[in-house]
């Protein structure tokens, strides 16, 4: 059971290249047609330097990129059966770009325990930032424990 201990406990830094094809892929997948992501003079005449990604797209980037995906479940001895998605969030600093070279640190910001005991609350907050050192974005998810029925 994942208790107080797993507070700002950090995991493996993952880097991240803003490619293209891969986000072109994401896009397709969503069904998302909205050239500020495809065009690069539809992303001139918005004010950005190139296609920017859509919100959620860091979520999937760092997933991709991750030598141990969700790193954070073996590492804090969580049963990915026990597991429910909780709640995500992306609060951007500055616009994430094509071309950009991404880091993400993630740690464990919260544990709380919720109905008894019945079910832990784990979030994990991401900080991102680009090839220039700049905190462009921080992605936060919380996810849902279903602890086990004491006997």
């Amino acid at each position: 059971m994942v208790d107080q201990s797993a507070v700002g406990r950090e995991f493996t830094p993952v880097t991240a290249h803003v490619e293209p094809g891969r986000l072109r892929f994401f896009l397709d997948t969503l069904g998302e047609n909205n050239p500020l992501y495809r065009d690069a003079k539809a992303a001139s005449g918005a004010g950005y330097a190139a296609p920017p990604v859509p919100p959620t797209y860091l979520f999937c980037l760092e997933m991709m990129d991750a030598t141990v995906p969700f790193e954070f479940l073996t590492a804090l001895n969580i049963d990915l059966a026990r597991v429910l998605h909780g709640e995500q969030r992306f609060d951007y600093h500055a616009p994430v770009m094509i071309g950009d070279t991404l880091t993400f640190r993630p740690r464990v910001t919260s544990v709380a325990e919720k109905k008894g005991g019945a079910m832990t609350l784990v979030v994990v907050e991401t900080a991102v930032t680009n090839q220039n050192g700049v905190h462009v974005a921080d992605v936060s998810r919380t996810v849902v424990i279903r602890n086990p029925r004491p006997s």
